[in-house]
């Protein structure tokens, strides 16, 4: 089974990007499930329902989010709609009673695959339950089910958080990926019992922003320490990160890191 994998998707220009390269990655793996980070779909932050169905058109089969994801009121549309709903998670260990879903089950290709999405907790500003112990209770109140692929994005800052995160599920997943920082790490490995893990996937966004984003107001704030409005452009150039992963029973076997620098007019 081939796993295609997106980092945070920025604004118009990494929706724009993404949608461009999308025909290629499905030419070239023709992957079974395709999964993106989507907590800054909306303008560089948050969902709506019209940019959520725009990308799933274009062949996201499953949405992960983080803290961004409840920047828009928009959001609140999409976990009414059950349609949509089912295509977009928020991190699992929000608290009870959060909308959405932090932990989906699919069956793809004849195998069932469980998708978990988590928050860290270091250097967060979200005062988010434990994502270890989350992440136990989840596998364990899904393994009457029989899961025989678990795929874990972790929406966290801390690379010691991250790596951690991963060891502790080593050989109990197939694959532990970051998200969140928006700059691709280059140091996938597959961890013993066949657990494939990246410290970062990057972004898909403006390249000659910072994270995405436009570079003036955020010089501009480091220099004078006044919040500013941060922009996120409609057109530019743009750069988009993934990974394609190899899963054979269960395992993967092989991690294929994809960038490719682009224009979007």
């Amino acid at each position: 089974m081939k796993i295609l994998l997106f980092g945070d998707i920025v604004g118009r220009v990494g929706r724009e990007a993404v949608k461009l390269v999308l025909p290629e990655l499905r030419e070239k793996y023709s992957p079974d499930l395709t999964i993106a980070n989507g907590e800054n779909l909306a303008h560089g932050k948050g969902v709506t329902p019209e940019v959520l169905s725009e990308l799933l058109a274009a062949g996201i089969d499953v949405f992960t989010s983080g803290n961004h994801v409840w920047d828009r009121k928009e959001v609140f549309d999409v976990f009414a709609d059950a349609r949509l709903s089912d295509k977009l998670m928020r991190p699992a260990n929000y608290p009870p009673g959060t909308p959405g879903e932090g932990a989906k089950f699919l069956t793809i290709a004849t195998k069932n695959v469980l998708v978990l999405n988590l928050l860290g907790r270091v250097f967060s500003r979200v005062d988010s339950d434990d994502p270890f112990r989350a992440a136990d209770e989840i596998l364990k109140s899904f393994a009457p089910r029989r899961p025989q692929i678990t795929l874990v994005d972790f929406h966290a800052e801390a690379t010691s958080e991250k790596a951690a995160l991963a060891w502790h599920l080593a050989g109990r997943v197939t694959a532990v990926w970051g998200t969140h920082t928006h700059v691709p790490t280059r140091d996938e490995r597959i961890l013993p019992g066949g657990t494939g893990f990246v410290t970062d996937l990057g972004m898909c966004g403006l390249a000659d922003g910072i994270i995405g984003m436009e570079r003036e107001p955020i010089i501009s704030s480091f220099l004078t320490q006044l919040p500013m409005q941060f922009e996120s452009p409609a057109s530019g150039p743009a750069v988009v990160n993934a990974m394609i992963l190899t899963v054979e029973a269960g395992k993967t076997t092989a991690m294929e890191p994809y960038q490719k620098y682009l224009t979007v007019n």
